[in-house]
């Protein structure tokens, strides 16, 4: 005799089997999957049972069907990825039961999976005809799910024979599913999504703003009309997008989505597909490829970028063999695009004619394409048409040819051919129509450009040094990279600048904005900074000044620069800094540091500004950089990732190979910005120059005193009786005019550098001594510069800081 309570669970499970065989009998009925669901709820005690299935392209699990108390209540979500940690996700992939309790919901993986941990949790793979579906119940029951009821789940887990979860009628293969919550913006999609958007899973925080963010911004409202719920409505919607990637041109994307009203619990969705729209293969007269290659030409810059762009557009939907495309020059068409690029795809006349480097031809050697030109509109020639071999052997197939008109003329002609016999049918001959049009715009818009481009980079070449001066004991290299982002002129710049006594100032710099005023600006800066440093300030007293000035013109733009003033004989250096990136120095032993150097403020912010000086320490082989910071910033990492990488590339070069090196440093650089990099590598002066210095001072003794000095200066440098004869000569003439025609101190500077001897006086008075033009026989002076002239192999003058200095150089092997 068996027991009640046996009896009663037997009765239970039998009651649910028949149930269930009851409303398998009726498989074609809509209502079936709820009908089978609700079972659940009657002979298990449970609160909800959903159902989830796999979409089409296998990465997400989207629910289907529901029943019981609002799955809000839980916070079950449409969908879950089924490479993610979710029970629903364990379950499908080990093809098991899952039981959880109270506990392990606890400790679940996924923390969002429910929003309640007092429940206790069923999934249970289908095991029934259909075979994807996964079951999830919920029950309160603190006992939990004991024998007879995991049995019934079995049960009915079985009798689950679902669809495929709901999708745009027309969604291609390969396409990936998506499930977005209008109200909220929570998003459930798979990796296969993410992949097409260059994001891992644990770089998505589940938000349709962030992939959005990824989306070229001329495509953004299109999709933002799609994704807002005011402006959803019922069916299915179909656009292509595209999306920006790291390097390359964007990709384009082909979404498919269909809106699920919402109720009382259940918030309005957008469900459906994305698929890579590159991959798939749609009728020509698409409205897409239009759309396609007209955001392909509004991009180009230049007449090649616009007859490659064509080339993309047309070839591959076409099935063509090659294409060419040239622009018509008076009377002669010069090619821009050849594809396949190979000479010998090609006829054997166009290599004759146009020679090797396809460079052009004219257009009386092919009449039937000076006719189409004259006619102005797409002709076309099927196989068997009669051509002259020039045209003939382009396509032998059948041969297109497309006149590109705009602004009242022929900007030029795009041949396309097939080698086999094509069929034109009206499609392909609207697409040729609508291309054409689009193609000689663009032509006529990219002339423009290369001409701007030109006279911007013709400017910005007579802004920036010509050359680099040659050091003594050092080596400077150069490097500047416009933007290709539009063709404003750029305000980054740099400058290497001699200085007396074999210093040398490094200078880089950046004006704000990009026109032509911040050009004009970067000019006048250059200018000033190296006006005040030829006139013998120190660094900072020269960046002062050149502040001081910016404020004085009243610009509305800012400057930052970094300039170093480098001390060849010592390997010193002095660096001051105005808003700008720090030097970077590489030292002999490979080792590399971002110099520690104080800064002021940016040029043209404050009238009063402080800049201080920062030492550098350079041994023989030390290398510093210099650059802005297009070189080191970008969206993806900030100026301080920026600068330790530019670091690392500047440890990682060979420094005996500047040139190089610059390449190398450049190689990664975002064209977005304009680019200035400035490198000098310290080598040491092979010899170091003999240096003395005496103070003149003003007593009638004056004039002996300094050529007592000099003499004996002279004798323990070793310089012959005969070149010291010469050389007291020029100092007392150098000396004896400027105390008589300048008031302050007055000093006299020896330096021996080989075997030549430099005297140099330095006084207070800016006024360039005079030479004489002629002298009358009554005169009692005037003939001491001519007399300095004439015993020296050079001899000049140059301002310092409040005066200036007169030099004379002596060759002692003369």
């Amino acid at each position: 005799m068996v027991s009640e309570g046996a009896a009663g669970r037997r009765t239970r499970a039998l009651r649910a089997e028949i149930a269930l065989a009851a409303l398998t009998d009726r498989p074609e009925s809509p209502e079936r999957l709820r009908r089978v669901l609700e079972q659940a709820l009657v002979f298990t005690g449970v609160t909800l049972a959903a159902v989830y299935t796999p979409s089409e392209d296998g990465d997400l699990l989207c629910l289907v069907e529901s029943a019981g108390v609002p799955r809000t209540v839980y916070g079950l979500r449409d969908s879950y990825p089924v490479s993610g940690e979710s029970p629903p996700a364990d379950a499908h992939r080990a093809g098991r039961p899952l039981f959880l309790g109270p506990q392990e919901l606890a400790a679940c993986a996924d923390p969002h999976f429910t929003a309640r941990r007092d429940v206790h949790l069923a999934v249970l793979p289908a095991h029934g005809d259909d075979g994807r579906a996964c079951l999830v119940a919920f029950s309160e029951d603190a006992r939990g799910f004991d024998d007879e009821d995991r049995k019934c789940l079995e049960l009915i887990a079985d009798a689950i024979v679902c669809p495929a979860p709901a999708a745009p009628e027309g969604t291609a293969p390969g396409s990936h599913a998506f499930s977005l919550d209008v109200d909220t913006g929570r998003v459930e999609v798979g990796d296969g999504i993410l992949e097409l958007f260059g994001m891992s899973r644990t770089a998505f925080d589940g938000k349709i703003e962030t992939l959005l963010g990824l989306t070229v911004p001329e495509d953004l409202p299109s999709l933002m009309s799609l994704f807002e719920a005011g402006h959803l409505s019922i069916g299915d919607r179909e656009l292509e997008f595209r999306i920006l990637q790291p390097a390359g041109p964007p990709r384009w994307l082909r979404l498919r989505g269909r809106m699920l009203p919402g109720g009382e619990d259940q918030p309005a969705r957008l469900v459906g597909a994305v698929a890579d729209a590159s991959t798939l293969r749609s009728d020509v007269t698409d409205v897409a490829r239009v759309q396609r290659l007209a955001a392909a030409l509004s991009m180009a810059g230049t007449v090649r970028d616009v007859s490659q762009a064509v080339v993309s557009a047309l070839r591959a939907p076409l099935r063509a063999d090659r294409i060419a495309l040239a622009e018509l020059e008076n009377d002669r068409l010069v090619v821009t695009v050849l594809d396949p690029p190979e000479a010998e795809s090609w006829p054997e006349l166009w290599r004759l004619e146009w020679r090797s480097e396809w460079p052009e031809a004219p257009v009386r050697a092919m009449p039937t394409l000076a006719g189409a030109l004259r006619e102005g509109r797409a002709q076309i020639w099927p196989a068997g048409t009669v051509l002259e071999p020039a045209l003939a052997e382009v396509g032998p197939g059948g041969l297109a040819v497309l006149p590109l008109p705009a602004a009242g003329r022929m900007a030029g002609a795009c041949l396309i051919g097939w080698d086999t016999p094509h069929h034109f049918d009206p499609d392909e001959r609207a697409l040729l129509t609508a291309s054409a049009g689009l193609a000689g715009q663009a032509l006529m818009r990219a002339h423009a450009l290369d001409a701007e481009h030109e006279l911007v980079g013709m400017l910005q070449r007579q802004l920036l040094p010509r050359r680099l001066p040659r050091l003594p004991g050092a080596v400077a290299v150069a490097r500047y990279l416009p933007s290709t982002a539009g063709l404003e002129l750029g305000g980054d710049w740099y400058d290497v600048i001699p200085l007396p006594d074999h210093r040398v100032a490094l200078v880089i710099g950046d004006v704000q904005g990009h026109s032509a005023a911040a050009a004009t600006l970067m000019g006048q800066m250059r200018t000033a900074l190296r006006a005040y440093a030829v006139e013998g300030h120190p660094p900072d007293v020269v960046v002062a000044h050149a502040n001081r000035l910016l404020m004085d013109l009243d610009s509305d733009l800012f400057v930052t620069c970094t300039y170093v003033d480098l001390d060849l004989e010592a390997g010193t250096a002095w660096c001051v800094r105005a808003g700008h990136l720090p030097p970077v120095l590489r030292h002999p032993d490979g080792s590399t540091e971002i110099a520690e150097a104080d800064g002021g403020p940016p040029l043209g912010v404050q009238a009063q500004a402080d800049f201080p000086m920062t030492p550098l320490r350079l041994g023989p082989g030390t290398l510093i950089a210099l650059t802005t910071d297009g070189l080191v910033e970008s969206t993806e990492s900030d100026i301080d990732e920026g600068m330790d990488r530019f670091a690392r590339g500047v440890a990682a070069a060979d420094p005996s190979h500047l040139g190089l090196v610059a390449d190398v440093l450049l190689g990664g650089a975002r064209r977005s910005d304009d680019v200035a990099l400035l490198l000098l590598r310290y080598d040491g002066m092979a010899t170091l120059p003999l240096r003395e210095s005496w103070t003149v001072w003003r007593v009638p003794e004056a004039a002996r005193h300094a050529r007592r000095f000099t003499r004996r200066t002279l004798r323990v440098w070793g310089v012959p009786e005969d070149a010291m004869d010469s050389a007291l000569l020029v100092v007392s003439e150098l000396v004896t005019n400027a105390l008589v025609h300048t008031g302050g101190q007055v000093r006299l500077d020896l330096t021996l550098v080989g075997r030549r001897l430099r005297v140099s006086v330095a006084d207070a008075s800016p006024r360039t001594p005079v030479k004489p033009t002629s002298i009358g026989w009554e005169a009692t002076g005037g003939r001491g510069i001519l007399l300095v002239e004439a015993v020296s192999a050079a001899w000049g003058s140059v301002p310092v800081s409040g005066g200036k200095q007169v030099w004379s150089e002596i060759a002692l092997d003369v």
